[in-house]
């Protein structure tokens, strides 16, 4: 949440929970030029009256931004307009007031050199040095986090804690199939924030026209298509794979080729108990090995009873939700443990 020069206030830290404390607290702060790490959580006295009512633990780091504390501001706006990776990481709790606040900015390795970009310190080099390691894997996979290190970034200590953010291109979602079923797919994977291409190689179904939810779509061979995209370094441990096409002639080259990449976040494949079977059959013989067939989701999707394109479509987006954060797909009304793995 930006509280602005003029008390303006831009953004949400909790959906509402606790704004109004929030707000108060960036305004001293605007005055004060002192960073702020502040917890919220049930266990206070004035939980109620902050408004976070529905449980857990919420810690909100409060700086003041400016030239002089965030020159570097600039640069990472313009990144994250042009879709250009970049990471900002930034002390929130420390032994020394002086190093709250302290950020790096890192950036993917360059070709050049083989080196990260990085802007800015922590206040050594052994804590830059860590934490911009660390900053490496949470940008290459999209991911914000809290970071915990000894005072000068030793690993196994406690006393430093610096929040990442990441701001990654969205996490693509290749759907493979021109057909009723891809078009809501491709909605729903707009909706959730991929960017969606539709493949097929028939220029008659694969069409703007038919996809208008679809970020692109391309006319071409399915396989080669992921495999060129594959080569160029475009299917990260965030991609997922929709192949609903169900024809062995398009979906099993694709599948030899999908289920033996490196790092992909999901393959399912649509189709009925005996198309399975067959594609399973199929793939033994091209020389797939039973631990590259365990990545296939196949039949797509969590058990919802589907029946239309569009329930479908919330049946494969609910399985790799699940997939993603370790969910189970159960009813929450008929559990006891925790909502959120």
């Amino acid at each position: 949440m930006l509280v602005g020069p003029a008390g303006e206030a831009v953004g949400s830290v909790s959906g509402g929970c606790v704004e109004g404390a929030v707000y108060d607290l960036g305004q001293e702060v605007v005055g004060s030029g002192e960073p702020v790490l502040k917890r919220y959580g049930v266990s206070d006295d004035d939980a109620f009256a902050v408004g976070l009512t529905c449980g857990g633990i919420l810690d909100v780091f409060v700086e003041k931004v400016s030239q002089q504390t965030f020159p570097w501001l600039g640069r990472v706006a313009d990144d994250i307009e042009a879709g250009r990776p970049v990471a900002v990481a930034t002390v929130v709790e420390h032994p020394d007031p002086a190093r709250i606040g302290a950020r790096v900015v890192v950036r993917p390795v360059t070709p050049a050199d083989g080196a990260p970009e990085v802007e800015g310190s922590l206040g050594s080099e052994r804590a830059d040095a860590a934490v911009v390691d660390d900053v490496r894997g949470l940008l290459a996979a999209g991911h914000h986090q809290t970071l915990t290190y000894g005072p000068e970034g030793e690993r196994r200590g406690e006393g430093m804690r610096v929040f990442v953010w990441a701001f990654a291109p969205p996490p693509r979602m290749l759907v493979f199939g021109a057909i009723d079923f891809a078009a809501a797919v491709a909605r729903i994977g707009n909706f959730l924030g991929y960017h969606v291409t539709v493949c097929d190689a028939r220029p008659v179904f694969a069409t703007n026209s038919r996809f208008p939810a679809a970020d692109e779509v391309v006319v071409t061979w399915p396989h080669k298509y992921l495999r060129a995209e594959a080569e160029a370094g475009r299917i990260d441990r965030r991609t997922v794979l929709c192949v609903l096409t169900h024809d062995p002639k398009f979906d099993v080259p694709l599948l030899e080729v999908a289920l033996r990449l490196p790092e992909v976040g999901y393959v399912g494949a649509m189709g009925s108990r005996r198309t399975h079977e067959d594609r399973l059959e199929r793939l033994v013989e091209a020389g797939l090995t039973d631990a590259e067939l365990a990545r296939l989701s196949s039949p797509i999707g969590l058990d919802l009873g589907a029946r239309t394109p569009e329930e479908t479509a919330v049946s494969i987006a609910a399985e790799i939700i699940a997939l993603q954060w370790g969910g189970r797909g159960e009813r929450l009304s008929e559990l006891e443990d925790r909502i959120h793995h």
